[in-house]
């Protein structure tokens, strides 16, 4: 077996990273500073907010928030506020927009939150010598963004970095789904199911009601453009609910059994070779609370948990006040 120096020069030689002269880059951020991340910032001492670039899931991202407040206005000023039942439409509407609201914000949360990235260039020849590492043992490094890759880490090619946890690249929220934003995007799609079944019923009770007395009496719209805007919004729910409601249980039995879809598939590798696991699977509820934090509580369901205004303010606005993004 190679000891670790052997190692260590046998990537010198392949990685110009790992050389004594390494960049600045990788040199902060092997000392800890992650873009993104809770120390996140640079050389000028801006924080910087995680924001991906890329032009489908910002389109995808666009479409989602369209679509949803689209159903808002559809639910609120065609079927609730011309509802002649005061009681009805305040508490419909007070549901309906709660859920929309803490949709939107899982959906923002999960975009704008670093999903646990593996900081870039980290593998340098000093980071590695601090590991410590024991001769024979074997670390792997990415090759694309020349990173130490953590157990159970993968590279986005969309991110163009390693994530830890990786379940998968998202366009709907513009980001990888990982260990540090899975929580949220768990949230975003138990939301989404639920204004959608919301509004399902709300429009089948509208059709209801519209048919046992005249169009004009129900809706402030033509009974023309009413029955258009609904079908769509029915559509529209029956789309999302699906999706969204797969999407939300699929999750849940992936960390209840400490599972990703990239691990999936190594797990069955490793089944078809008859080699046991490279990693201990959690129990159940671990995995629950590893991903949503401490013991099960209503906060759980709350996308605003650990939000703070002022560090809100100081990841939109750098020291020059203009909004900074990370790529």
């Amino acid at each position: 077996m190679q000891s670790s120096n052997h190692r260590l020069r046998d990537l010198e030689q392949h990685h110009p990273l790992l050389s004594a002269g390494a960049d600045v880059e990788a040199v902060s951020l092997a000392a800890g500073v992650i873009v993104g991340g809770p120390n996140a910032g640079h050389a000028g001492g801006a924080r910087t907010l995680w924001f991906i670039q890329d032009s489908c899931g910002m389109v995808c991202a666009g479409i989602t928030w369209f679509l949803v407040l689209y159903a808002e206005f559809v639910v609120n000023f065609v079927m609730l506020l011309p509802s002649k039942n005061f009681w009805y439409s305040l508490l419909n509407g007070a549901t309906f927009n709660s859920l929309a609201v803490l949709a939107l914000a899982s959906h923002l949360r999960t975009m704008l939150s670093d999903p646990g990235a593996v900081p870039k260039g980290n593998a340098t020849k000093e980071y590695m010598e601090s590991l410590q590492l024991k001769p024979g043992e074997v670390i792997y490094k990415c090759p694309k963004c020349c990173s130490i890759k953590p157990e159970r880490a993968h590279h986005c090619s969309i991110c163009k970095r390693c994530i830890r946890k990786m379940d998968h690249h998202c366009p709907w929220v513009n980001n990888c789904v990982g260990e540090k934003n899975q929580r949220f995007f768990v949230l975003f799609t138990m939301y989404i199911s639920l204004i959608s079944a919301h509004a399902l019923g709300l429009s089948g009770m509208h059709f209801f009601t519209c048919i046992k007395v005249q169009w004009n009496e129900c809706s402030a719209f033509s009974p023309g453009a009413s029955v258009l805007l609904l079908i769509f919004l029915c559509l529209e729910a029956i789309l999302f609910l699906t999706f969204t409601a797969v999407m939300f249980g699929t999750q849940l039995h992936s960390i209840c059994n400490d599972e990703t879809r990239r691990l999936h598939v190594l797990q069955e590798i490793e089944r078809l070779k008859n080699e046991k696991p490279t990693w201990e699977r959690r129990m159940r509820w671990d995995g629950m609370r590893a991903v949503f934090g401490g013991s099960p509580s209503l906060l759980w369901c709350n996308p605003f948990t650990g939000l703070r205004l002022r560090r809100l303010l100081l990841l939109t606005y750098g020291r020059r006040g203009g909004a900074e993004f990370s790529v």
